[in-house]
């Protein structure tokens, strides 16, 4: 297979793999799934011969993104998605909870969306800091 990428998109490519890899893998510990590692290892040794040789390093004798990447506005975007994820699942947890767990009808969408922007719009202004579990000790 033959793919023609602009330094630009290749290094798009590079994002995306990573981010991809990261979501499949990063919580699996010993676990991993090692095809989507392989592909990330082929892709980043693939930097040095187009010129950003600083963005992989070798580890245990495999090509891995470089700490400068992996350190790098990449991690960013990760904590980002990560965030709006925890805060959206929060969000429809509660909602749902507040509606005894019903399944969602027509009838009752916009209710959950509702409580749903409700509560985004608390977590925005507040955080967590206002979430407390009464059965729990300070």
């Amino acid at each position: 297979m033959h793919i023609e990428l602009s330094k630009k998109e290749f290094r798009r490519l590079l994002d995306l793999v990573y981010i991809g890899n990261w979501i499949l893998n990063s919580t699996r510990g010993d676990d991993r799934i090692p095809d989507y590692d392989n592909v990330e290892s082929k892709l980043f040794a693939l930097c040095r011969e187009n010129g950003m040789a600083s963005l992989v390093e070798k580890w245990n004798g495999e090509d891995v993104p470089s700490r400068a990447f992996s350190e790098g506005g990449i991690q960013e975007a990760i904590v980002d998605y990560e965030d709006t994820v925890f805060y959206e699942i929060l969000a429809e947890e509660l909602a749902r909870r507040d509606m005894d767990y019903q399944p969602v009808s027509q009838e009752n969408y916009e209710e959950l969306v509702q409580r749903m922007d409700d509560y985004i719009a608390e977590f925005e202004a507040h955080g967590t800091d206002n979430i407390l579990i009464s059965d729990m000790d300070n």
